[in-house]
């Protein structure tokens, strides 16, 4: 794993190659966003009629004309020459996404603005590590590292609870299905049809719900006359949260992912041994008699196979 000063650093420089972008004031941050595929629509334009920053930059980014996929395939072959006009060509070109990606992230704490400058890092790393040799558009490539870099942002400063970032990524997937769903349905949609739509229960649905709800600021006022605070209203701290319960539901289903790489029998005894079947935790004893083993021989299996989720956790951290 990389440490966290060697990525802060690494992004650092990469928000010092953005101002070749930056043509007016508020708008400077967040020069870079937008889809080669569809783009936004004067009906999403006024979606952000509120905000002037936004107004201005969704007007100059719909001025940018798309590139073609032999257009992307040259500017990508000038881009690995150190060609610094064809990466901004091929950013400007792309300026719609993170407007599209961002928008999906809203309401975690962060405002939009911030929200479209820290997604335009990634696409930045996207248009730099780009290769239309593998195949695949720059559009689908670079929504990934988008996504990242957004995630990476509301995790680390979003919100006062802080969401994971694997919790923030499937609550947005949630709403996004919520809002086709609304579209479809002419009102909006109920957990269970959310439930069956996701492949998910109903239950964890509603637990998504709660989670993605912003939470106030405890000394904000309740009621009109300011006498009473959220503070003074704390529920009781041994009680579970919405986002402590879907973390743990969350870690659960990961853990049971993994575990699918392991050896069955290591799998089925990780499983047992730690309650990821439904029931208890149980000891090293308890398990090696179910498994007609000694518990030191169970340990063994444990510590091995835990080694090799945590090989496969660091693996995915670094990508």
């Amino acid at each position: 794993m990389r440490p966290k000063r060697m990525v802060k650093e690494k992004d650092e420089q990469e928000k010092e190659k953005a101002p070749m972008l930056e043509p007016v004031a508020p708008v400077q941050k967040v020069k870079l966003a937008q889809d080669t595929g569809t783009g936004l629509g004067q009906d999403e334009a006024e979606a952000w009629d509120g905000d002037s920053a936004i107004k201005l930059y969704l007007k100059e980014i719909g001025e940018v004309p798309l590139l073609t996929p032999e257009e992307e395939v040259a500017l990508a072959a000038r881009i690995k020459k150190g060609d610094k006009k064809a990466r901004e060509q091929m950013i400007k070109a792309n300026l719609r996404l993170v407007v599209k990606i961002a928008h999906d992230y809203e309401n975690y704490g962060l405002p939009l603005l911030d929200l479209i400058s820290e997604g335009n890092i990634g696409l930045m790393k996207a248009v730099e590590r780009f290769d239309p040799a593998k195949g695949g558009k720059l559009s689908t490539y670079a929504a990934w590292w988008i996504k990242q870099a957004i995630k990476r942002a509301l995790a680390n400063q979003a919100k006062t609870i802080r969401l994971p970032v694997h919790l923030v990524d499937k609550i947005a997937r949630m709403r996004r299905v919520a809002m086709q769903l609304q579209e479809e349905l002419g009102r909006e949609p109920t957990d269970e049809e959310l439930a069956e739509e996701m492949g998910l229960s109903p239950t964890r649905v509603a637990l998504m719900r709660t989670a993605g709800i912003r939470p106030a600021s405890l000394d904000a006022p309740i009621g009109d006359d300011d006498n009473n605070t959220y503070s003074e209203m704390i529920a009781d701290e041994q009680a579970s949260s919405p986002y402590d319960r879907l973390e743990d539901e969350t870690v659960r289903d990961m853990l049971r992912e993994l575990m699918k790489s392991l050896e069955p029998r290591e799998a089925e005894i990780l499983s047992y041994r730690f309650g990821l079947d439904g029931g208890p935790e149980r000891t090293l004893e308890e398990v090696g008699e179910k498994f007609h083993v000694t518990r030191e021989r169970i340990r063994q299996i444990q510590n091995i196979a835990l080694r090799k989720l945590r090989r496969m956790i660091e693996k995915l951290e670094s990508v």
